[in-house]
């Protein structure tokens, strides 16, 4: 990893710049990526960006971007990239690592720039980092949430931790309808993983996410930037009366809303293994099939995935990452002999590049955030297996909102079974009424995305009037 862009590169070129904005994240793979995108997405209006995180974070990352007016403040968690998951006691443990370092070291990051000359005026932090803006509060410097998941979800939180939070206490059967103003009718299958838990509880991020609606609820017409754009979100966005929602994504690499069509040379980093598997495939008859970074799929899970691409019978590009201890997970397939013969399996692969190609036809997803808009900016359909967390409310507005995917379903004995993904995929990669909907819908969401990050789109615009407003001090372009 390149070192030589942490904290002093960029420092002098900063201090030409109109504002100077702190953005801190949490050590999570999905976080980064967004973060860096809305980085350079300031960096273009004359904002000049410093982002914080965690060296566990860092450590993910090849190669820093080399981008004039960025610079990079990481900071130890205690674990810098050797911590080992395996129980949620263990991550709970692993975020109140990263509150207790990173309070201590953004404090001082935040004086020892004003006394250097390059003073934040504005501190941005993600979701479950509610103590950053604590942090900013104390020594008076505004801040700002960027929610990088659905603005639907983040109003679900909102209802569950305010004016609705007796109301979700008689919400738990399974085939109860609920309605909440600005949302779909949803069921409790469909709500993020945490609603229904008790807030007295001892779960980390129910705490974290209370934390965050308590600090919006106490200040005077809040903003929070979300990772989504108006004609995905309309209602969504606006259906708060105490919280101003502004849509300025996707935040999703700019190669996902290109125009052009592929190119084998889009992307510096590229395994010639697999690429020259997918340019050897039709158009559109490759089913792409990814559970995100840190996902680690069940034994079950993956068996019922691997007969239920031998039942379609159709090629496949299959991601499973290695265990925690570098064991190949696809070793435990009873059936990886035959899957070998049909598909191919990889460690690992560039999703920008592998959505963008036009063999694959289908994207077998867990629905994590980034992933979806990836999808959607890419034009290709879903078929939704959510694990866990938003991923839910996810696959609901997949399948039923904005109709880009299919949803599998769960049996009674909560497993998803080989014929589900296989009546799952037949339908999106068919020539069937179902699966001609589905690509019509994911071009035009497609064609609404890149019309939102256009100079003159939503988007955009919503960018620059914040910036404007609360980041540069004033009213007008």
């Amino acid at each position: 990893m390149d070192t030589s862009l942490f904290t002093t590169q960029n420092m002098k070129k900063l201090k030409n710049e109109k504002s100077h904005v702190l953005i801190a994240l949490f050590p999570g793979q999905g976080q980064i990526n967004p973060c860096l995108h809305f980085s350079k997405q300031l960096i273009n209006l004359g904002i000049g960006v410093t982002l914080t995180t965690s060296l566990s974070a860092f450590s993910k990352i090849k190669k820093l971007p080399n981008v004039e007016g960025l610079s990079f403040a990481p900071f130890s968690d205690g674990y810098d990239g050797k911590f080992q998951l395996s129980s949620v006691d263990d991550f709970h443990m692993f975020y109140s690592s990263v509150k207790s370092h990173g309070s201590k070291f953004i404090f001082n990051l935040i004086q020892s720039n004003a006394k250097n000359g390059t003073p934040f005026s504005h501190v941005i932090y993600t979701i479950i980092m509610e103590w950053v803006g604590l942090v900013a509060k104390k020594i008076n410097i505004p801040s700002t949430l960027f929610w990088i998941q659905p603005a639907t979800v983040f109003d679900v939180y909102y209802y569950r931790f305010t004016d609705y939070s007796e109301y979700f206490k008689s919400c738990d059967a399974k085939d109860k309808i609920i309605e909440l103003p600005g949302l779909p009718p949803l069921s409790p299958i469909d709500f993020p993983s945490f609603v229904f838990d008790d807030v007295d509880s001892s779960n980390w991020a129910v705490k974290s996410i209370k934390r965050q609606i308590e600090m919006l609820s106490s200040e005077e017409n809040p903003r929070v930037l979300v990772n989504t754009f108006d004609a995905l979100e309309f209602d969504a966005l606006r259906i708060l009366k105490h919280v101003t929602m502004v849509g300025i994504g996707p935040s999703t690499p700019s190669t996902f809303l290109d125009d052009n069509t592929f190119r084998a040379d889009m992307i510096e980093i590229s395994s010639k293994n697999y690429m020259d598997w997918l340019n050897s495939k039709d158009k559109g008859s490759v089913i792409y099939i990814a559970f995100g970074s840190y996902s680690e799929i069940p034994s079950q899970l993956m068996e019922e995935i691997g007969h239920g691409l031998l039942k379609c019978g159709r090629p496949f590009l299959w991601v499973i990452r290695e265990g925690q201890d570098e064991d190949k997970m696809e070793d435990k397939l009873s059936c990886k002999d035959e899957l070998e013969k049909q598909g191919k399996i990889v460690s690992w692969c560039s999703q920008v590049e592998v959505l963008k190609h036009p063999s694959v036809g289908c994207f077998l997803t867990h629905c994590g955030w980034n992933s979806t808009l990836e999808s959607i900016a890419s034009k290709v359909p879903i078929v939704a297996c959510p694990l866990w967390n938003d991923q839910v409310c996810n696959a609901k507005l997949i399948q039923d909102v904005w109709k880009n995917g299919v949803r599998v379903n769960v049996s009674e004995g909560g497993v998803v079974e080989r014929d589900e993904f296989n009546r799952c995929i037949t339908i999106v990669m068919g020539d069937g009424e179902e699966g001609e909907e589905l690509r019509r819908n994911v071009k035009k969401w497609s064609d609404l995305a890149k019309e939102a990050m256009k100079e003159n789109g939503t988007s955009s615009v919503n960018l620059k009037a914040f910036a404007n407003e609360i980041l540069l001090g004033h009213n007008e372009y």
